[in-house]
């Protein structure tokens, strides 16, 4: 991406940024001074949380089976001395961590589902973590053992959301469903993902994010109705104005064009599946920006209707996240602009169901950057077979968000 910082300039600022947020005042101990710092803690933990996140790496639980992958979670939790419920809307993990002194209670998002074969690009035969769910389980764990270790130093309540089933955007809503804020009020949420930014390095997308998705049937009659339908899936298709990159050149060209504000990807129509069935037409499609669907809508039916056929919606599409504005810019500002990039438009090709949760809370959603130095950029874009992402991307997040939620709790 432009405008970014080198490695070096990257690791100095993680150090002084990170140790900022919960610096020692003059009172304090001499050993505090030396130790007792958000860097300094998050250095003994790093090699371990590598070795957690391989561990998870090599047991990829898909979406409702995570089982494995919430146990270790709430042994971790439980072993930093937080208060922990399993079972959260299926296999949720919820962490209570309490500082010693009085402040906010903010939440903190990691998700742990991984990827199935059908929704790996370019195809897979077995579970995979592909999406960088690995790394967010291991941040998050690792976000709470550093904060954990400071605890004398924190004000407030962090409350850790361990989601299951992301992939298929029914994780958020079970453990919404089953009571989560049950366990505390937060008066925000935050949340990582991996993207293709050089390790170190991160993006915010304020006032934008990821669009949600709308699915439809149109159902023909008539002798002609299969013929119809095929017709009518190639002119439905013809609705989209994008489509996924084919090649590491047009993912670098999708970075380029997600940062220029009223660039091509200010609106969108993604056509994910327009499919001929006998007599029916699936659909499935996102947009951007999330009024839009309205009108796509009324195109489907348009189309539709000129082959004799009628058109099922559900009531409402799936929301699109949209990450708050002010919070995403006050993210911005602390982690550094040197090191953090703009986004200034919608990833079009894939949801998240964090969007329910910023539908309730303020907050923040930011890109963890994961490619590492001369990879190509094939290797940190989500979903993809060739994901494989710079493990170093770990040490870098736990600091930026123990840094970031301590800020927060005040």
């Amino acid at each position: 991406m432009r405008n970014l910082a080198s490695r070096r300039a990257v690791l100095g600022a993680a150090v002084g940024v990170a140790g900022a947020a919960l610096a020692p005042s003059p009172a304090a101990h001499a050993a505090d001074d030396a130790v007792d710092t958000v860097d300094a803690v998050a250095s003994r933990l790093d090699r371990d949380l590598i070795n957690l996140r391989r561990d998870i790496h090599q047991h990829p639980e898909t979406a409702g089976q995570e089982r494995r992958t919430a146990a270790l979670v709430a042994h971790r939790l439980r072993a930093a001395g937080l208060a922990v419920t399993t079972g959260v809307g299926g296999h949720g993990v919820v962490g209570l961590l309490t500082g010693a002194r009085p402040g906010r209670t903010v939440a903190y998002r990691a998700d742990m589902d991984a990827v199935p074969p059908e929704d790996q690009v370019g195809g897979g035969t077995l579970p995979a973590h592909v999406c960088g769910h690995d790394v967010h389980t291991t941040v998050g764990v690792g976000v709470a053992q550093v904060l954990a270790r400071l605890r004398h130093r924190l004000a407030g309540t962090v409350m850790f959301v361990f989601q299951p089933a992301e992939e298929d955007l029914s994780g958020a809503a079970a453990m919404l469903a089953d009571g989560m804020f049950r366990h505390a009020r937060p008066v925000e949420i935050h949340a990582l993902h991996c993207g293709p930014v050089p390790v170190g390095q991160f993006a915010v997308m304020p006032g934008f994010g990821q669009p949600g998705i709308d699915r439809g049937t149109a159902t023909l009659t008539g002798a002609d109705a299969p013929s119809h339908a095929q017709q009518l899936a190639a002119d439905i298709r013809s609705l989209g104005t994008v489509a996924p990159p084919a090649n590491p050149a047009d993912i670098e060209q999708l970075l380029v064009d997600l940062q220029i504000p009223g660039g091509p990807l200010a609106e969108f129509v993604y056509v994910q599946q327009a499919t001929a069935s006998g007599a029916e037409v699936q659909v499935s499609y996102r947009c951007w920006p999330q009024e839009r669907y309205v009108a796509v809508r009324a195109d489907i039916r348009r189309l539709a209707s000129s082959y004799g056929a009628t058109v099922a919606f559900p009531d409402e599409p799936f929301p699109a996240m949209v990450c708050p504005e002010r919070e995403s810019l006050e993210l911005r500002r602390y982690l550094g602009g040197d090191r953090t990039a703009t986004l200034h438009a919608a990833f079009p090709f894939k949801g998240e169901d964090f969007a329910l949760f910023l539908d309730r809370l303020p907050g923040t959603y930011a890109i963890l950057g994961v490619r590492a130095p001369g990879a190509g950029i094939e290797t940190s874009l989500p979903h993809l077979g060739t994901f494989t992402p710079d493990e170093r991307a770990i040490g870098h997040g736990v600091r930026a968000m123990a840094g970031w939620l301590a800020r927060r709790t005040r």
